[in-house]
């Protein structure tokens, strides 16, 4: 489903006039549709992550995945895992690497899913700054039945990504999950937990996983419950 400009402001928690800014100026990705702006939320998600802006991941309580709760930052991250030292010269030998250590079903087709984040990173690269990256898939058809998975990888050397900021990067959260709502709660929780200045700075100076997993959690307890106003 797709946006209004509305529905990007509250995501964004600003006002309608600067999300109408933002477009006057070029600076938001939009589509228009019957000549309505209208926003892609995966789109968003990373515009606001690349951007250090939180974002409103209370938007999404209301929603489930049949009657299953939605996925948790912290236990999402326990099932991925944390990988350090991970090889790869350049943008495609990293994500085959990452894809090598995300720890999937036996029957999924490892080759399948690189090319899909290839292809999406032809469309863009996912390189938010700081040397961090988030490679993910945008419809989570293509992995319909797979678990809900963010995996952690500490290059072994940073790479040229096309980041917004230029910076090469150095750290890959790669996000798996079975439907597109709980797909999207992962991006905007990941994005919010960037946000953080404890767990951001965790994540640069490669804390161990024990460590990361804890800041996980920390703040997965800040998100605003529905109905509250993030700070």
């Amino acid at each position: 489903m797709l946006l209004t400009v509305r529905d990007a402001a509250r995501l964004l928690g600003k006002s309608e006039q600067q999300v109408y800014r933002w477009v006057d100026d070029g600076e938001i990705p939009f589509l228009k549709v019957n000549d309505q702006i209208r926003f892609h939320r995966a789109e968003l998600l990373e515009w606001a992550t690349a951007r250090k802006l939180a974002v409103a991941v209370e938007i999404f309580h209301d929603e489930d995945m049949n009657g299953k709760a939605l996925p948790n930052l912290a236990d999402a991250l326990a099932a991925g895992g944390v990988y350090y030292d991970v090889e790869g010269a350049d943008r495609q030998s990293v994500l085959r690497a990452v894809v090598k250590h995300m720890p999937l079903a036996e029957e999924t087709d490892r080759e399948f899913l690189l090319d899909v984040l290839l292809a999406r990173e032809a469309m863009g690269s996912t390189g938010v700054g700081d040397g961090i990256a988030i490679p993910h898939v945008r419809n989570p058809v293509v992995l319909d039945g797979a678990d809900t998975l963010v995996t952690l990888c500490f290059l072994d050397k940073p790479v040229e990504y096309g980041a917004i900021d230029g910076n090469p990067v150095h750290t890959i959260f790669s996000l798996v999950s079975p439907t597109i709502k709980g797909h999207l709660q992962l991006l905007a929780k990941l994005s919010w937990a960037l946000h953080d200045q404890r767990f951001r700075d965790a994540v640069l100076r490669r804390a161990n996983a024990q460590e990361l997993l804890a800041e996980a959690r920390r703040v997965e307890s800040t998100f605003p419950n529905e109905g509250q106003s993030k700070n």
